[in-house]
């Protein structure tokens, strides 16, 4: 079973592969798992049938990002817009179709993670704006926390500022490429300038990482992806220091947890190599080849139990999720016509709208 819209109307064929004992693996876990791409505009959504054979849905969503799934409601974060899409079970009991339900217009942000804290209010990372951010509706956003290197929320991608993780409810940590206030100034320090920041403290608790990304609280640990190495590991709070677990084949972004198991989003580079970054080298020494679709890595050894390639459209991946007790899930799109024209940043944020230094 698979769903697909591209923004042209005309049908794409996405391919996936999957390890040998995958959909027993779903089974026994009763999970379907979630993915989006912001690259091929797709919210993935891969399960088993309960007679048998896999189960993959994707439909379009304009530049898919940060995902949040809680109870029976899907929220996504997409071009200029924050969407809620909301499931009815009427396959039996264990399948859902998820319809959108409210669309929240939020402008050209490009936002990134996205989470729900203890008093259902919904925080996701605002990248252009370099800023923890929340819903407005009279101004699309309204910032809530930004870092104190940068004096305030302030437009132009300065650090990039990606990810973003949630503890007893609230926003606790978040992810970026390096602590700059010039405009894609990230960009020079794409090796050793990331950092990982606590929100409550505004302190620094691990620097020198490599673009990390999707950083995650899971049994009390701190997860992250050091993407440009391609490690997912933990923060040590003693030595404040990154600690890998696993390297995967490829730049890895969006992480999800389940148990015992890590759901870790793979890409392939966008040009013919990671360029400059450690991956490149980890790739060349384990003899692997990028790939894009998701590793399953058990947190206790470190080893790979399952995977999902996914080939066609689709090159990269942003975020992950997990839909329990779920055998599988198919969601309805949103048309490209469903993307009207979005106020301006100036309309939305005068306040922030100054001009890139």
């Amino acid at each position: 079973m698979a769903h697909s819209q591209t923004e042209n109307s005309a049908k794409q064929t996405t391919d996936i592969s999957v390890s040998e004992g995958f959909e027993d693996f779903l089974a026994a876990q009763n999970l379907t798992i979630a993915a989006t791409s912001y690259q091929s505009g797709r919210l993935y959504l891969m399960g088993r049938h309960p007679n048998g054979g896999l189960v993959l849905s994707e439909e379009y969503f304009r530049k898919a990002m940060g995902l949040h799934v809680a109870g029976n409601t899907l929220r996504l974060l997409s071009e200029g817009h924050l969407l809620e899409l909301v499931s009815s079970q009427n396959h039996g009991s264990i399948g859902k179709t998820f319809t959108p339900a409210k669309l929240h217009p939020i402008g050209d942000v490009s936002a990134h993670d996205l989470a729900v804290t203890n008093d259902d209010q919904v925080v996701f990372v605002n990248t252009r704006f370099n800023c923890l951010a929340t819903l407005s509706e009279t101004e699309g956003f309204t910032s809530v926390w930004s870092p104190p290197f940068l004096h305030g929320a302030q437009m132009g991608d300065r650090c990039h500022l990606n990810g973003l993780a949630i503890k007893n409810g609230s926003s606790a940590y978040v992810t970026g490429m390096a602590r700059t206030c010039r405009v894609n100034g990230w960009r020079r320090h794409r090796t050793d300038g990331g950092f990982v920041m606590e929100v409550q403290t505004n302190r620094v608790i691990c620097e020198g990482l490599s673009m990390p990304h999707s950083p995650r609280i899971h049994d009390g640990v701190l997860w992250v992806c050091n993407s440009g190495t391609g490690e997912l590991g933990v923060i040590d709070r003693d030595s404040e220091c990154f600690i890998p677990l696993a390297f995967c084949p490829g730049f890895i972004r969006g992480l999800a947890f389940h148990g015992r198991y890590a759901f870790v989003g793979l890409s392939r580079p966008r040009h013919a190599r990671f360029e400059g970054l450690a991956l490149h080298d980890n790739l060349k020494n384990s003899g692997q080849e990028p790939w894009t679709g998701v590793q399953i890595i058990n947190t206790q050894s470190g080893k790979i139990v399952g995977w999902v390639k996914i080939d066609g459209p689709v090159t990269e991946l942003y975020d992950i999720a997990i839909l329990p007790e779920t055998a599988f899930a198919i969601a309805d799109g949103m048309p490209p016509e469903a993307y009207t024209s979005f106020p301006s940043n100036e309309d939305f944020a005068p306040e922030l709208a100054i001009s890139a230094q």
